[in-house]
């Protein structure tokens, strides 16, 4: 964020008020970073958009509900805040299309991966790597998002989704071997990914 923290409080203070220009504010503040965790579990950026907005639509519902005055960063303080509204709000829309979501099945094509001694895997950007993850079937790209990257247990995702603790332990073991067959592809070369 580029504000200061008197600047936060203000937008804060004028987003509990529904004034339209401190939404309008916040809404550019924040709407990078927000995309950003959105696009890490939607395939498409129309999706992630859409999550985002409604994530948008929750902070400024719910935004007397957070206390500026108990932290002293306030940025980083708004910015978790923020993080946990969206990550509920991509696992409410998972959860709304998983009995229609349509998992990729791999082809012999794609787990055909020419075998080279260079080791690509160094010359992935963060980019190509978060695109990867999002190749990933809808249920998979969750569950590996939310261990992997939000450090939930097992216990916690089956809690949020609604599933079993074996069904997010399996889910997270064919989300891993995927992506590495995934990342092998786009490296095309023989590269062991570590589980993680």
């Amino acid at each position: 964020m580029i504000a200061g923290s008197n600047q936060i409080s203000a937008i804060i203070m004028g987003c509990r008020e529904n004034n339209r220009g401190s939404q309008k504010e916040l809404y550019q503040l924040l709407r990078d970073y927000a995309m950003k965790i959105c696009y890490r579990y939607q395939n498409h950026a129309e999706e992630a958009e859409e999550i985002m907005n409604e994530g948008f639509v929750k902070l400024f519902k719910n935004i007397g509900q957070f206390d500026e005055g108990r932290h002293a960063n306030i940025e980083v303080a708004l910015k978790g805040w923020f993080k946990r509204i969206l990550i509920n709000t991509c696992i409410d829309h998972y959860r709304k299309n998983a009995s229609t979501a349509t998992h990729k099945i791999l082809t012999k094509e794609s787990e055909n991966i020419p075998s080279h001694a260079e080791n690509g895997l160094d010359k992935l950007s963060y980019k190509e790597i978060i695109e990867s993850i999002r190749l990933l079937s809808p249920a998979y790209r969750t569950v590996f998002n939310l261990f992997v990257i939000e450090g939930l247990s097992h216990e916690e995702i089956a809690a949020e989704l609604g599933i079993s603790v074996g069904a997010s332990k399996s889910n997270l073991s064919k989300a891993r071997e995927n992506l590495r067959k995934i990342l092998l592809k786009k490296t095309d070369s023989k590269i062991y990914v570590q589980p993680l």
